[in-house]
Formats: C-alpha cells, sequence, structure tokens
C-alpha cells in the first residue's frame, strides 16, 4: 500500500471515536518494530520525524526510502503516513514534502499569533498542493523533544478558532498541559479548553506528549476530539531498558543484533499496547 496522508485517517478516526498513534521512529529497528505492530493490530499509523532524528538517519530522503522498502518486504496493507515532527520553518517543511514525506507540522507557535498565522498558511499552500496534511501548533508544550524545549503555555481557544479559518491546516495541536519527555508528578490536563477549542475548530485535535497520560485522560481527550496522540519517549525507555539489562547481564556480547533485536520487540509490545488503548485496532 502506497503512502497516504494524515488527513483522510484523522478525520476517521475523529468520527469513529478513536485516535491515530504518531510513534517517532529514531532508526532502523523503531521503523520495522512500528510497521510490524501495525500490521498486526490492523492499525493505521503515523511515523513521527523530528529533524534531529531525520539528520541522524541520513536525511528526509533517507528515511522515505527506508520505511519504503520496509513496506515493501513486509507486505504492509494498512494506512501509513510519514510526518515531520515540529518543522522549525517553511524550508525544512518544504524539504520534508519534497523528499516523500506525505505529512508535515509546521510549529510557529513561538512566533507571535499572525507570524504564525503568515508562516503555517505558507506551508498550507505549498503542501495541500502536493497532496501533503499539515499540522500546526498554538501554545506551547512543556517538556524537552529531540531539542524542542518549552514550558507550558496554555493555547488560547479564540486564537486556535482563527488559526483554523485562516490557514485551512488539516489537524491542530492545541497546547493544553501535556509535556515532551517523562512526567514529573501526575498530568494535569485541560480538558475544558479542548471541549472549546474542538467545538470552536470542528477538525481532529492532535495531543503531544502522550507517554505517561493515564488511559482515563486517553479516552477523555479522545471523546474531546482528539484523533491522533504522539509517543516516543514510551517506546526509547522500552528499548534502553532491555539493551541495558542484556549489556550488564553478558559483557562479552558484541554484536548489536544480539540486544538491538530484543529492544525492537519491546518497542513492538509497546507500540501494540498504545494502538489498543487509542482504540485504532482493528480500523485500517
Amino acid at each position: 500500500m502506497p503512502l497516504v496522508s494524515m488527513k483522510e485517517m484523522l478525520i476517521k478516526a475523529k468520527k469513529e471515536g478513536y485516535a491515530v498513534g504518531q510513534f517517532n521512529i529514531n532508526n532502523l529497528e523503531f521503523t520495522q518494530a512500528i510497521l510490524q505492530a501495525a500490521e498486526e493490530e490492523k492499525s493505521p499509523v503515523i511515523l513521527g520525524v523530528s529533524e534531529g532524528a531525520g539528520k541522524y538517519m541520513g536525511g528526509f530522503i533517507s528515511v522515505v526510502h527506508m520505511v519504503k522498502g520496509l513496506m515493501e518486504s513486509y507486505k504492509i496493507t494498512v494506512p501509513v503516513a510519514i510526518h515531520l515532527d515540529h518543522g522549525s520553518s517553511f524550508e525544512k517543511c518544504k524539504e520534508a514534502v519534497d523528499a516523500g514525506f506525505t505529512s508535515v507540522m509546521i510549529d510557529a507557535s513561538h512566533h507571535p499569533f499572525e507570524e504564525n498565522v503568515k508562516i503555517t498558511s505558507q506551508v498550507v499552500e505549498y503542501a495541500h498542493s502536493k497532496g501533503v496534511s499539515v499540522e500546526a501548533e498554538l501554545g506551547s508544550v512543556g517538556g524537552d523533544e529531540d531539542g524542542v524545549i518549552g514550558g507550558i503555555i496554555y493555547a488560547d481557544p479564540a486564537e486556535c478558532k482563527s488559526l483554523v479559518e485562516q490557514t485551512a491546516i488539516d489537524c491542530l495541536a492545541p497546547a493544553l498541559g501535556s509535556v515532551h519527555g517523562p512526567y514529573k508528578g501526575e498530568p494535569n490536563l485541560g480538558f475544558a479548553e479542548m471541549e472549546e477549542i474542538s467545538n470552536l475548530t470542528d477538525i481532529p485535535l492532535v495531543l503531544h506528549g502522550g507517554t505517561g497520560i493515564p488511559t482515563k485522560d486517553i479516552q477523555r481527550s479522545i471523546s474531546l476530539g482528539t484523533a491522533k496522540i504522539n509517543v516516543n519517549t514510551e517506546n526509547q525507555i522500552a528499548a534502553t531498558k532491555v539493551i541495558r539489562e542484556i549489556l550488564n547481564n553478558d559483557p562479552k556480547v558484541y554484536d548489536p543484533r544480539k540486544y538491538l533485536a530484543p529492544a525492537r520487540d519491546a518497542i513492538k509490545a509497546t507500540v501494540i499496547g498504545k494502538m489498543r488503548e487509542f482504540g485504532s485496532s482493528q480500523k485500517a
């Protein structure tokens, strides 16, 4: 099955009351694990690629070829999108689109509102002309993700409505108390604001920092219009835990396949658990 944009899969998810997971890929093993999990669960999936991870893997073109190659080898039949996570500029988003990404996020949330609208509109115009979906952000998601650092600033519902109307984005990530990376204490999401923003914008919402959010909060978010949930830290922690145990237990191990294959299995199991929690299993 060819790569697809996020647009149709998120509209379907919002309508049917589940969320599609964006699972970030950091190397070959992450990509293998996530694609295999999606096929086994018959779940649509979004492969998130940060600018840092893209560079680490050899650039956007390398990422697209790796994903397409694995999809062919594994005979993937479920919808798969490759999504630029937290694109920092129009130029980076264009580079991803030109490389074959089927979805991009422009994160101009740190700019003044009018500048955010201007940059986002530019990205939407180019991406939509190529059949590529666009996500934008308002407010500030806390924590640190691949060098993207911020404190928590809640998105303003009126600005969310205005951004959607002025830019024609396909989905919106309003910052409502979630963080990138592990939580220090219990997550405290702004559900009242989420409901208001969902009603005002009527497009799929995105929840960043999905690691560590309790299932009841995930389910409530989905019921309020969240159709995409991003997960990365949980997979990284699961993989690293396995690798650390193997190397600590046997200092003679040197073949990377001996610890990367079990790490891949840990990622796959984590992703399957998330797909079932988000309700996307059997929805492809």
